[in-house]
C-alpha cells in the first residue's frame, strides 16, 4: 500500500472528522472530550494553519490526518502545535511517521521555528518512540497531567523539534 501525504481540503473533512472522533473516544491520547461533527468539524478543520490527510493512493481512502497551528501568541507566535490520528485499522503502517515528517516541513514552510508537543501521553509508547528517533528533545514530564477515559491520572511529556 502506498501512502501520500497531502494538503486537506474540505471534501476530506468528513473522513478527518471519523479519524479524529475515534482517537477522542479511545480517551487515552487527545485531550478533547467533546466529538466532532459535521458543522463542528469543519470549523476546526477550517481554522488550522494547516492540515493534512495520508491517502491510501490507490484506493483514496484517508487513513490518517494532522493538524498544525501556533502553540502560542505573540512572542511565542513561532511555536507550532500539532496533533496526529491514525485510523485505527490502518495503525502500525508507519502513517505516523509520515505525518510527523511532513508536519515538520509544512511548520518550517508555514513560518515556525519551534514545533512543541504539550502533552504526550507517557504511556504512549509507539509516539515515544517516533519523537525520538525523528529528533524531538524531551524537555520534562507534568505528573498526572492527562486524565484517561478510565478516570485515572498519568503524566504527559512535553517535546519540541527546531524546524
Amino acid at each position: 500500500m502506498e501512502i501520500n501525504i497531502r494538503k486537506a481540503v474540505k471534501s476530506d473533512y468528513p473522513a478527518m472528522v471519523k479519524i479524529w472522533n475515534e482517537v477522542v473516544e479511545d480517551g487515552i491520547a487527545f485531550p478533547q472530550l467533546d466529538l466532532l461533527d459535521e458543522n463542528s468539524g469543519a470549523e476546526f478543520f477550517g481554522s488550522q494553519t494547516y492540515c493534512a490527510v495520508a491517502e491510501n493512493t490507490e484506493s483514496h481512502e484517508s487513513l490518517g490526518l494532522y493538524i498544525l497551528h501556533p502553540n502560542n501568541v505573540g512572542r511565542c507566535g513561532h511555536i507550532c502545535n500539532a496533533s496526529y490520528a491514525v485510523k485505527s485499522s490502518a495503525r502500525n503502517l508507519h502513517i505516523g511517521e509520515k505525518l510527523v515528517s511532513d508536519c515538520l516541513v509544512q511548520g518550517k514552510e508555514n513560518g515556525f521555528k519551534i514545533l512543541q508537543f504539550n502533552a504526550v501521553v507517557k504511556s504512549n509508547l509507539s509516539a515515544r518512540h517516533l519523537y525520538k528517533k525523528l529528533g524531538f528533545v524531551e524537555l520534562g514530564t507534568i505528573p498526572n497531567g492527562f486524565l484517561l477515559k478510565s478516570g485515572d491520572y498519568e503524566d504527559i511529556v512535553i517535546y519540541y523539534h527546531t524546524l
